[in-house]
């Protein structure tokens, strides 16, 4: 825990040896708006049913969607349409990582509780930027090595005066909200098995709901609840079946084993929920998104075929226990990693002239997807983006209709949209004055192909998709492919059309706020800032942040004054290999509010960087094997050596004095404490020199005229 900016000079007169006192005398030396006192009781107040009238705390930003309904739509409008260029920076707060930073921050009467990476949390006076606590989970480096995505945190949750985040390492830990001291913690996940956490909880009826990641990685999905004040676990859901030789744990299991095929549980499975939740009070209804298979690749995942329930799926659970209500699954025997953990949001708007109560989502497989939300009866699904893997989903049994030559059996296919989603887990906003839902979307395709080769070694930690480019088959190319496009959609649901879109020109733009004020707010991968009217989709301001911005901004009100605040951090999947400004800043927390003047930081500017030159020692033989073994270990977080690279540094552009050290930080874990996993027992020291070599002769290639 850290205090700080909060000096007093009765501190300055203690002898060295009353360094205790301190302790419990700094609260006294705070602002009287946020002593101990204070914050206990504003935090002891966001109980259950505080939780499910958020609405009515307007000024407040209690949960992660806003409100169990996950809208994201801020009833705010002292900032508006016809002001939004009045507005300036009020504070700005540099968070120390230059790792992702993906959390929605939630305040309550002036106090911010915002997550970073690994899990870490941060307390800040919302009115001034100022730092009240801080915690580190203290992860383990080595874990690094199990997030596909970055070592990334989406947020927290408040309850009855305790802060809940979950760590990268699966601990679910409670903290006190006015000191940041750990309360209890929980570890949810087997520690010998490629699990993270990385999604929000959520609290619903005094249970702190918590899923997973590691879908990538060979792992079986669930989602659990432990009880929000004693840390003790009161259920789990499993969102694909075990072993059919062990007792399923419900019947939803023994339901969802008859649409595998093979020994898929020896794989894990996937279906990991590994971020949307929603919450129906009055229905009394949670509502999940399930991820992908685990591998990929249904032909080895479950040869034979079948729906594989409950993958890329939305389910419906009773909060009390966990038992299942209601399912739809978004892509049956899903091949492309179509998960549906993607942004939900639930809704009531009229559909055939009757009010429906809806859930919305527009998950990565391209199709807009309204549910009825009481029984899970498939409304309409339309694409949002092009869509090739599917003619359309028949609303008669809900199912997409699939195009075989998509399923790359015995052939190379370009599938639309890709992996990186239609729409991926940047949330989406929904306004219920103009009735559109804003989506961060994208149009992208990827060649799928067969592995022949695939193999599972639950012993080793690594990306295992089962999908490659299969030189023996062909190619089939889509020649009505778009080019490939990022763009910010404003959607009717009732219609299921485009109302209007704006083209932004990089990848990996962040998530959305809706406003009262007739305001889209969004920060893209270039740093830009921007507030559209939502109405058109016109640009009505927007300022350079210098650095990518993958979270989505909130508004809140302090003292009468609308404020909106944004964590601007570079990373996620994307971005630990590829950047779109210049130079990528410390993860910081801006703040604007109307007649703000503050400067924006100054931060220090980098040193040129040049490509590595040094000389190449080893065979053609063993430059190939370097290149092989950098694919399978290094490449997903590196990327290919020469680019221009992303938050985890390009290893082309290391410094001759870093470079010496190459055998100490991949075998011996060096730099295992900034998240560089140890390689030892994974990697020979003659893998080791092989990849570093190929290294080398990349950055020659691409250095040369």
């Amino acid at each position: 825990m850290v205090l700080l900016k909060y000096p007093c000079s009765l501190i300055q007169k203690i002898p060295t040896a009353g360094c205790l006192v301190i302790i419990t005398i700094l609260y006294s030396c705070t602002p009287s708006s946020l002593n101990r006192e204070k914050i206990l009781q504003t935090i002891q107040e966001v109980d259950s049913k505080r939780l499910n009238n958020a609405l009515h705390s307007p000024g407040d930003w209690i949960t992660h969607g806003l409100t169990y309904s996950e809208q994201r739509y801020s009833q705010l409008k002292e900032i508006h349409s016809k002001n939004i260029t009045d507005i300036g920076l009020a504070w700005s707060l540099n968070l120390g990582t230059r790792r992702g930073l993906e959390a929605t921050p939630l305040v309550v009467e002036g106090i911010m509780y915002i997550s970073g990476p690994w899990g870490k949390v941060f307390a800040i006076d919302a009115r001034k930027g100022e730092l009240i606590w801080k915690f580190d989970p203290k992860v383990h480096g080595s874990y690094a090595q199990r997030a596909c995505c970055d070592i990334v945190n989406r947020g927290i949750a408040l309850y009855q005066g305790k802060v809940y985040v979950g760590a990268l390492d699966g601990r679910l830990i409670a903290l006190a909200a006015d000191t940041g001291e750990k309360i209890w913690e929980k570890q949810t996940v087997d520690t010998t098995q490629a699990y993270t956490l990385t999604g929000a909880p959520r609290v619903v009826k005094g249970k702190v709901i918590i899923g997973n990641s590691g879908g990538e990685y060979g792992v079986r999905g669930y989602v659990s609840a432990y009880d929000a004040e004693s840390g003790e676990l009161v259920w789990r859901f499993y969102t694909v079946p075990g072993n059919p030789k062990d007792p399923f744990e419900n019947a939803a299991m023994a339901l969802a084993a008859k649409t595998w095929k093979g020994e898929w549980w020896k794989y894990g499975g996937g279906g990991t929920v590994w971020d949307a939740m929603a919450y129906d009070p009055e229905l009394d209804q949670l509502y999940i998104g399930t991820g992908n298979g685990s591998p990929w690749n249904q032909q080895h995942r479950s040869p034979g075929g079948g729906d594989n329930l409950f993958l890329s799926s939305i389910l419906s659970l009773n909060p009390a226990n966990g038992n299942l209500i209601w399912y739809y699954q978004t892509t049956p025997g899903d091949s492309w990693d179509f998960t549906a953990t993607q942004h939900m949001i639930l809704a009531d708007i009229p559909l055939a002239g009757k009010m429906r109560k809806v859930l919305m989502q527009a998950p990565k497989n391209g199709f807009f997807y309204v549910i009825d939300r009481m029984n899970g009866k498939l409304l309409s699904a339309e694409p949002y983006v092009y869509v090739n893997w599917a003619s359309k989903v028949d609303l008669k049994n809900g199912k997409p209709q699939i195009h075989v030559n998509r399923t790359y059996q015995g052939l190379n296919s370009q599938v639309f949209p890709s992996p990186w989603g239609g729409h991926n887990w940047q949330p989406m906003a929904y306004n219920p004055e103009t009735g559109w839902v804003y989506i961060p979307a994208r149009e992208r395709g990827m060649t799928f192909g067969h592995d022949p080769y695939w193999t599972f070694d639950s012993s080793t930690v690594r990306f295992n998709t089962g999908v490659r480019y299969n030189r023996k088959f062909p190619y089939l190319q889509d020649s009505l492919a778009p080019s490939p496009t990022e763009k910010l959609i404003a959607w009717d649901p009732i219609e299921q059309k485009e109302i209007w879109s704006v083209e932004q020109p990089t990848m990996y733009n962040g998530g959305v706020l809706a406003t009262a004020g007739n305001l889209i707010f969004q920060g893209s991968s270039e740093g830009i800032f921007a507030a559209y009217d939502a109405t058109t989709g016109k640009i009505l301001w927007s300022t350079d942040l210098k650095t990518g911005i993958i979270a989505p901004p909130i508004s809140y009100e302090v003292d009468g004054k609308q404020y909106v605040s944004i964590a601007v951090g570079w990373g996620g999947a994307w971005g630990t290999v590829q950047k779109h400004t210049e130079e990528i800043y410390p993860g910081t927390l801006y703040t604007f509010v109307l007649g703000g003047e503050a400067p924006l930081p100054a931060y220090p500017e980098f040193p040129q960087k040049e490509l590595i030159n040094l000389p190449v020692t080893a065979t053609e033989q063993e430059l190939f094997h370097g290149m092989v073994q950098y694919g399978i270990h290094c490449k997903i977080c590196h990327g290919t050596p020469g680019d221009a690279g992303g938050n985890i540094p390009n290893l082309a552009w290391t410094r001759p004095e870093v470079f010496a050290l190459f055998e100490e930080i991949v075998l011996e874990g060096l730099k295992l404490p900034n998240g560089m996993p140890q390689f030892q027992g994974t990697l020979s020291p003659e893998d080791v020199y092989a990849i570093k070599n190929h290294i080398l002769a990349t950055a020659q290639k691409r250095g040369s005229p």
